[in-house]
């Protein structure tokens, strides 16, 4: 499954005419009601009655998205004779529209989570970003969280078909918002930037551009929310650093968000930016040592730092500058600050998250490594 990404002022008001060659009758997922308040509900009904496509509701789709909903969503495709899921937010609301989607012909959808493997079919899904962080609106990854698991699956099945992105749409949003997906965003990079893959000159330099960027503009956000130009920069960037093309050509890590995934999962009041501020600076001095060349390309290429002969004092102080500047957005520095203390299952979290092998890949993560990890940000 391909995407068709649409990106620009009012965009989202096309999505009747978009959608008309897929579906008649679409299930419209979307979270809490910001979308009735700011007029992209509206926008949205009236281009799908535009189109002569019905649609029905499933709202309430919180941060961390749970399973229930899933099931809710899956028992109305039993009932009502969809041909697609539309669904109108940010990460957390375009996962569980895919995971949904994934329930065509199964009620048992947590088994893929688990498990792997491949639905038998899974209904279109279709995204109008109301949030940049995730990157789901071109991903074909979808996390899902169940009691105290959350897991992710990945499937070109769930590659929504069209995606619109009207940065206008972004410049309500509160500044934790903006600071949480931008941290999210740069997670997806960092994730497949630091390998130990040789010879990927390119992408390399095509992944720092998209991190200069984001950060550049991020800043730009905290002090100005409605600038359109930054927001453009941004929700793009966050687009791209999710749809693959910067892993191409190389082996990906994943620890961070591995571990991250254990501390909303163990808390759902985490914002899933917010632990990722906080582990990926912990992480990268904790592995630095197994490829000191990269961090010293990150530090000189992307922070800025300038080159030292001692080349450990180059690399922390360009980790230390990226730690500032989530600090500059407004993020937490430790897992106190989140809520998680010495008498925090810490022990069982890391068990869980690296299971019986181990998380990421640029130095592989046994439990006892994250537990390492988790002290270190307390």
């Amino acid at each position: 499954m391909s995407t068709k990404y649409v990106f620009g002022k009012d965009k989202h008001k096309k999505i009747g005419e978009l959608l008309k060659p897929l579906a008649k009758k679409v299930l419209l997922v979307y979270g809490g009601g910001s979308i009735k308040r700011n007029g992209v509900y509206d926008d949205v009904m009236a281009s799908l009655k535009e189109n002569g496509i019905a649609s029905v509701e499933l709202q309430g789709i919180q941060a961390n998205p749970r399973y229930e909903k899933v099931v809710e969503g899956v028992a109305m495709l039993r009932k009502e004779n969809f041909d697609l899921v539309l669904a109108v937010g940010g990460g957390s609301v375009i996962d569980t529209a895919k995971a949904i989607a994934m329930g065509a012909k199964t009620d048992d959808v947590w088994s893929f989570f688990a498990n792997g493997g491949e639905p038998e079919a899974v209904l279109p899904v279709a995204t109008i970003l109301t949030i940049p962080a995730a990157g789901s609106e071109v991903s074909p990854d979808a996390v899902i969280t169940n009691k105290d698991r959350k897991l992710g699956y990945t499937s070109l099945q769930i590659r929504p078909a069209v995606s619109i992105v009207n940065p206008e749409i972004f410049m309500t949003l509160p500044k934790n918002q903006i600071a949480n997906g931008v941290c999210d965003m740069m997670s997806h990079i960092f994730e497949r930037y630091f390998t130990q893959t040789e010879h990927t000159d390119l992408i390399d330099s095509l992944a720092e551009s998209t991190l200069k960027t984001i950060m550049r503009n991020a800043l730009i956000l905290m002090k100005d929310p409605k600038n359109y130009d930054a927001w453009a920069e941004v929700s793009l960037g966050g687009s791209f650093a999710h749809n693959g093309f910067l892993g191409c050509g190389r082996v990906q890590d994943w620890g961070c968000h591995g571990m991250e995934h254990e501390l909303s999962a163990e808390d759902e009041k985490v914002a899933h930016g917010a632990g990722l501020a906080v582990l990926t600076p912990a992480w990268m001095r904790y592995v630095y040592p197994e490829n000191k060349g990269m961090f010293f390309q990150f530090a000189t290429n992307v922070m800025d730092i300038k080159s030292e002969r001692d080349t450990d004092k180059t690399i922390l102080a360009g980790i230390e500058k990226l730690q500032q500047f989530f600090v500059a957005l407004g993020q937490p520095t430790t897992l106190r600050e989140l809520g998680f203390t010495e008498n925090s299952p810490l022990e069982q979290m890391a068990k869980k998250g690296a299971g019986e092998g181990f998380l990421g890949n640029f130095k592989p993560l046994y439990w006892q490594d994250v537990l390492n990890i988790y002290k270190a940000c307390l």
